[in-house]
């Protein structure tokens, strides 16, 4: 069986190779992907968050409601174009194209599945795969960023900046632990190439259960189960994504970066958020979850991973991953931004730096397999999640009250309003008030007496 998937999986001499007809039909293929997986799942997160809160959600247009997204696309499309007066008319323009663009690039490194045989020419379901493949994925994400910020910036109005400044300090703190994250993935794969890390999560392990061997995955997410952890929050985090959905808080920026844009420039911004989101799912899956490898048991069929099905293992791990942002947006509220700053740089950041310091000391073990580093990888997550919850919080200091706050102010400063202050009635709503009191001694004179 390892002999088959050592037949199927790419290397970068298969790079380079192809017809310019067929590296054009992968590239229209990668981008149609990004498209289709937006329009889809804007239906999909609609479907199950309406099923969430026990309501039909879209189901109107097209067969369950499958044409709903589309037609709004169509709606914005023909919709009033408005600039306002401010605006840098070029950057303004421009900006919502560079997140669109940002969030499809990255799919050129990742890859669909192995090598298949496309009118007679062997070659990768992958656009192209360089050395630092990684890198390349990290620029992308970091470069979306690019578009937001422009974006506020160009709009000329104070809540789209406050929205852009926001999302920059919100790349900063997780592109430093998702970053951190993938050190850990190079460090065990040997390679910064996404078809060499797909290839090195290949390799099974065997484990024994009650007396019986089975194979079990070499996947990231189960050898360096923290850093898919963080991984995916960071993921979260740079897509935007509710509970981290701060650059476009509605309560509290109307609608963040994207205020002032209407029309086809703000169905350019949705489609960059949900483009995103598929890719890093995407992403997700190459870099931890083997990529367009089977899980088991599928993998006890010889050809699971040859041929075009690891293209649907590959959908299908992608599905999975998106299901799951829908699944945060419908269950958790928005943190506060100071509570999601803190997260990033007081609990993340950390815990991945000593993550790395732990893997760095395992893997300098001479003579331990795969099955020892996992076993001693579920334990440290294990004990370091324990240690989390079991961490003792500091007690806060009472809080003084108000009149304390009051008698303690400086002699000749401002007076404190009190905290109950209300808005005095309306001499409208006086008068209605004593109009209708006779009314109501009567009506209680009269019950009283019978």
């Amino acid at each position: 069986m390892n002999a088959v998937y050592l037949a199927q999986d790419p290397t970068l001499a298969d790079f380079g190779k192809d017809p310019w007809w067929l590296v054009l039909i992968k590239v229209v293929f990668a981008f149609a992907f990004g498209l289709l997986a937006t329009l889809l799942g804007v239906w999909f997160e609609r479907r199950i968050v309406g099923y969430m809160q026990v309501r039909p959600g879209p189901n109107q247009v097209g067969p369950f409601g499958l044409l709903q997204t589309l037609a709004d696309g169509l709606k914005m499309a023909f919709k009033e174009d408005i600039l306002p007066k401010a605006a840098d008319k070029v950057v303004y323009f421009f900006a919502p194209t560079i997140s669109v663009i940002c969030a499809v690039t990255a799919l050129s490194v990742v890859p669909f599945g192995p090598m298949v045989s496309i009118f007679g020419h062997q070659t990768p379901l992958q656009v192209t795969d360089v050395p630092v493949a990684v890198l390349v994925l990290l620029a992308c994400s970091s470069m979306g960023v690019y578009g937001i910020v422009l974006g506020g910036w160009a709009s000329g109005s104070t809540y789209p900046l406050l929205g852009g400044l926001r999302s920059s300090a919100q790349m900063i703190s997780y592109e430093v632990a998702m970053g951190l994250s993938i050190v850990a993935v190079f460090m065990t794969a040997g390679t910064m190439s996404t078809s060499g890390i797909v290839a090195a999560q290949g390799d099974a392990t065997r484990l024994t259960i009650a007396g019986v061997e089975v194979p079990a995955p070499g996947w990231y997410a189960i050898l360096l189960l923290p850093s898919f952890i963080i991984f995916f929050i960071a993921t979260v985090g740079e897509t935007n994504r509710a509970p981290f959905d701060l650059p476009e808080a509605e309560s509290e920026l109307v609608a963040g970066f994207m205020t002032e844009y209407s029309s086809l420039k703000f169905a350019l911004f949705m489609l960059s958020e949900y483009v995103a989101m598929v890719t890093m799912s995407a992403v997700t899956t190459t870099l931890f979850l083997g990529g367009w490898r089977a899980p088991w048991p599928i993998t006890l069929w010889a050809g699971a991973n040859s041929g075009w099905w690891p293209m649907l293992w590959f959908f299908g791990k992608v599905l999975v991953l998106v299901f799951v942002f829908v699944w945060l947006r419908g269950t958790l509220p928005r943190l506060r931004y100071d509570q999601f700053m803190r997260f990033g740089w007081k609990v993340l950041l950390p815990i991945n730096l000593v993550w790395i310091l732990v893997l760095s000391g395992l893997r300098s073990i001479e003579g331990w397999q795969t099955r020892d580093r996992l076993l001693a990888t579920g334990l440290g997550a294990g004990v370091l999640l324990l240690v989390t919850l079991l961490w003792p919080s500091r007690k806060k200091a009472p809080q003084p009250s108000l009149q304390e706050q009051v008698n303690s102010r400086p002699h000749g400063s401002f007076p404190l309003p009190p905290m109950d202050l209300q808005v005095p009635p309306s001499p409208r709503t006086k008068r209605v008030v004593a109009e209708r009191e006779p009314a109501n001694v009567a009506a209680g004179s009269d019950s009283r007496e019978v």
